[in-house]
């Protein structure tokens, strides 16, 4: 029979035992549903850390700006007045990022380089697509850190990353601070695309000119899908002679595809010879 200072003992040792247990066996939580940061299952090392650094600027307390953000290097620049918009009236004395200089920034400080430096447009039909997914496909199939994009396919607007669990951060509009929101499907969102960091693939090259339309057929007659504002790279799967064209003092029948548009454009506006060097031609 034990003595009562015995039994005593024995369950301060067995409190102790408990108190000085290792607590490693629960993992981090995950942030809330409403907080900025990753929160889904699936993202890539490179889109985690692309997510921590919009999520720094968030917590920040960072402007939206308008032209923000598009500096000579990635970072935050003060704004500009948008003759459209009344509240950025303000702007030019805000430090901040729009919406596709937020996406350039996060990314930067994830490659390492400044890999999607340009428009909403631009980033949305970027030559590092490692995946895309139409507007009908919905939120299913996207992880942390695809980019979302809203407008068309002559005029992407607005850009934004999905952070998993119906959530976004962006930069919306002037007058408002960097945020975390619910994506809006429907309206005008046009569909995400998954960034590759890596070594681009394919055949890559870049126009030349101004206001530049690709086609959904090798014709100038075709329906129009994407103007490039200006010298863009491209990545073009393959080329075929078609319709000749004769613009800006050449003439040339050879058209180029390009998958990131599904598109096709003349090679008059490629840069390089009149059929592109080690571009396959294109069999459908």
């Amino acid at each position: 029979m034990l003595r009562r200072t015995g039994i005593i003992g024995t369950l301060i040792g067995l409190l102790a035992l408990v108190l000085w247990a290792p607590s490693a066996v629960a993992a981090p939580a995950a942030p809330a549903a409403g907080d900025c940061g990753v929160l889904a299952p699936g993202a890539s090392a490179a889109a985690q850390s692309a997510i921590a650094a919009a999520c720094a600027q968030v917590d920040a307390g960072t402007w939206y700006t308008w032209g923000g953000g598009h500096g000579a290097q990635p970072g935050a620049t003060y704004g500009q007045v948008d003759p459209t918009d009344p509240a950025s009236d303000q702007d030019p004395e805000r430090l901040g990022f729009d919406c596709s200089g937020l996406v350039r920034y996060a990314y930067a400080q994830a490659a390492g380089s400044d890999i999607l430096n340009g428009d909403a447009s631009q980033q949305y039909y970027t030559t590092r697509a490692a995946a895309r997914f139409t507007a009908a496909q919905g939120l299913a199939p996207l992880l942390p850190g695809d980019l979302l994009a809203y407008g068309n396919s002559a005029d992407l607007h607005h850009i934004a990353i999905y952070l998993g669990a119906g959530k976004m951060v962006e930069a919306k509009q002037s007058g408002t601070h960097l945020m975390v929101s619910d994506v809006r499907l429907g309206g005008d969102y046009f569909g995400a695309v998954r960034v590759n960091t890596g070594a681009v693939t394919g055949h890559v090259f870049r126009t030349w000119g101004t206001g530049v339309w690709t086609k959904t057929a090798p014709s100038v007659s075709a329906t129009r899908v994407y103007a490039f504002p200006g010298p863009t790279s491209i990545r073009v799967e393959c080329q075929k002679h078609a319709e000749t064209v004769t613009s800006d003092g050449y003439t040339n029948d050879a058209w180029a595809y390009l998958p990131d548009y599904k598109a096709w454009m003349t090679n008059i506006y490629i840069q390089g010879p009149a059929w592109l060097d080690g571009v396959p031609t294109c069999t459908t």
